[in-house]
């Protein structure tokens, strides 16, 4: 594990005081960890933050993967956010999610929708313990494929109309707030209730292929402010997962911890098996561990000496002196590194205007870190039409265009 952080003192953990407080030092599990099952994806979004695409023909076996669920049920771990690539490609996911559920572990997993035909969506309205998310990044065909792909909106929505006629409750549409989407949020919440489903909205971090987007599609300060009034007015009803914690300090507190959540209440497992402190944070400086090493992901979360660094709470860096920062708690530390900014400094969207400067100050010698890890298709798939099927001819390598390579389908 390559420092990330600072040297700073060791602070004991409060007694009693607020509950952030008390989370900001960590837990001894996390409330719900981020599960990324396979890095196969139909699809080609321009923002993904794991690079997806082709499958990784190291991913974990679906022995491997029970086992992972054994433990997170012996650590009362709550639920898992199941993701990818896209994780209904994988022929044992339907398994697993029983699998997890019968192991008292809930699933929320996102997904393009592209396996979510009729049969499924009966059967999902049927299990207790599971949350359905549909990833839509524009509330109209025309925003949204720019960025997921020729065909996706009508994908997804096909999969919403599906849920909805087999009486599922409490599905999700999950959105990732960008310049090109930030004034459809009205729209957005419109056609979620048009599902009966609720609205989830999102930050847009420059992690994955989003680095190589960001400076253009990241929201202006502008569309931020507005961005601000409008989870003001609408929050109690939509859902952020403490994204956009960052804005707090503009006034007054949006709902939730408003806390960098990273190795204190939650992380990220990789389809390889490999513990990353922050599902924005695929890099090897966050790299904490591997579930497939001795002692398995209990010991990875409790003993990583990256873990027992983020759990340090910041006490010096240029934020902390903030009036603001007991606001912001400095923003997000994965937008801060891929962005080439100092971890104990701003965010690169304050809302502020600290994040531009020290934007404008970076030394321009120096590119910003990307993430070692990229299994972006690269055959003709972004933009094109990308619904899944077979190939027609076994293929020549595991890691091959097709995301069910090399996957035994019987």
């Amino acid at each position: 594990m390559t420092a990330v952080l600072p040297s700073r003192p060791a602070r004991e953990r409060p007694v009693g005081g607020r509950l952030i407080d008390q989370f900001e030092f960590g837990l001894d599990a996390p409330i719900c960890l981020t599960w990324e099952l396979t890095y196969a994806c139909n699809l080609a979004c321009v923002h993904c933050l794991s690079s997806s695409g082709r499958r990784d023909p190291r991913e974990l076996s679906t022995a491997e993967a029970e086992a992972v669920i054994d433990e997170l049920q012996r650590m009362q771990v709550f639920y898992v956010n199941v993701g990818g690539g896209e994780p209904t490609v994988r022929p044992d996911f339907w398994h697993l999610l029983d699998y997890a559920i019968g192991h008292d572990v809930g699933v929320k997993f996102s997904t393009n929708g592209i396996k979510l035909d009729k049969a499924r969506a009966q059967q999902l309205a049927r299990t207790d313990y599971v949350d359905v998310q549909i990833s839509l990044d524009g509330a109209t065909a025309e925003v949204n494929d720019a960025v997921r792909g020729t065909g996706s909106f009508a994908t997804a929505t096909r999969a919403l109309s599906n849920l909805a006629e087999a009486g599922m409750r409490d599905f999700k549409v999950s959105v990732v707030v960008t310049r090109e989407n930030a004034g459809q949020l009205d729209e957005f919440r419109a056609l979620t209730d048009s599902y009966g489903a609720q609205l989830r909205i999102t930050r847009f971090r420059p992690s994955g292929r989003g680095a190589d987007v960001w400076d253009r599609l990241h929201p202006t300060q502008a569309q931020q402010r507005d961005l601000y009034q409008w989870l003001l007015a609408n929050g109690d009803q939509v859902l952020t997962g403490d994204s956009f914690f960052h804005l707090s300090a503009l006034g007054e507190a949006l709902p939730g911890l408003n806390l960098c959540g990273a190795g204190r209440v939650v992380c990220l497992i990789d389809p390889v098996g490999d513990v990353y402190a922050c599902p924005f944070a695929i890099h090897e400086n966050f790299l904490a561990g591997n579930v497939r090493s001795e002692g398995g992901f209990q010991r990875v979360w409790q003993h990583s000496e990256l873990f027992a660094d983020l759990r340090n709470p910041q006490t010096g860096g240029a934020c902390t002196k903030c009036q603001h920062f007991d606001s912001c708690r400095g923003g997000c530390m994965a937008a801060k590194f891929f962005t080439g900014l100092p971890l104990d400094g701003p965010d690169p969207e304050c809302v502020q205007g600290y994040g531009e400067t020290a934007l404008a100050a970076r030394d321009l010698a120096l590119a910003p870190p990307k993430s070692h890890l990229d299994h972006s298709h690269s055959g003709p798939v972004r933009g094109q039409p990308t619904l899944l099927g077979m190939p027609a001819l076994p293929p020549a390598k595991a890691c091959d265009e097709s995301p069910l390579a090399g996957l035994d389908l019987r």
